[in-house]
């Protein structure tokens, strides 16, 4: 599998010991990096060094690739590791010949830098190892480079126009309202009352109008 069309020059290749996150786990999330994750090999390093560009905000990108021992999304052991690397990480999740991409937009703690604070989460579906949909296409800066995978897993258009910082911000907004109108929409489901379904209703309605405007690839 040819992971994400990354040079030669990026390749870092160390496998990092599922104890190194130790400090960061809890007694049963240990379990979890013991039971579910096979290895976890840092594969590429993204940083001016090895890509010859400059950056902005994101100075360096890292690419880890996570093998699995039975099937699983393993989102919380993703986000473990994210919190405990201040820099932004590429995981490309594997397992029997399919794997998915995640990403986070993160910054660091106000009081302890040394520990990061995810602001949203940027995922794949699952997909075959031989027909990888997803490329870093190095292009002007690091930042620019990351934001564009960031752009290829969003389920939506992405005007070019549109900043990383736009883009993240979009994301967890659509996050918000995605959310409020799964709760409206149990409500309307649960409501017994006429006229209460009906108001219900019309706020849904509303709700999912302030959605629209994200998915109209006229922006």
């Amino acid at each position: 599998m040819k992971i994400l069309d990354l040079p030669i020059s990026a390749k870092f290749e160390r496998v990092i010991p599922k104890n190194a996150f130790d400090a960061y786990t809890n007694t049963k999330q240990k379990t979890l990096f013991k039971d579910q994750v096979l290895r976890i090999t840092w594969l590429y390093k993204l940083s001016k060094e090895t890509v010859n560009l400059c950056h902005d905000t994101i100075a360096e990108v890292q690419v880890f690739v996570v093998e699995l021992k039975k099937w699983s999304t393993i989102k919380s052991i993703l986000e473990i590791i994210d919190k405990a690397i201040p820099y932004h990480i590429i995981f490309v999740v594997r397992y029997d010949g399919e794997s998915y991409v995640s990403t986070s937009a993160k910054h660091l703690q106000k009081f302890d830098e040394n520990k990061a604070v995810i602001d949203h989460t940027f995922i794949s579906a699952w997909f075959q190892d031989d027909a990888l949909p997803y490329h870093i296409n190095l292009q002007e800066s690091i930042d620019k480079s990351y934001r564009d995978l960031c752009a290829q897993l969003c389920d939506r258009y992405i005007a070019a126009s549109l900043t990383y910082a736009e883009l993240v911000n979009e994301e967890i907004e659509i996050r918000k309202i995605k959310n409020e109108i799964k709760f409206l929409r149990s409500k309307v489901k649960k409501s017994k009352q006429f006229n209460k379904k009906v108001e219900l209703n019309m706020q849904l309605k509303k709700v999912e109008k302030g959605l629209e405007k994200y998915y109209n690839i006229d922006k």
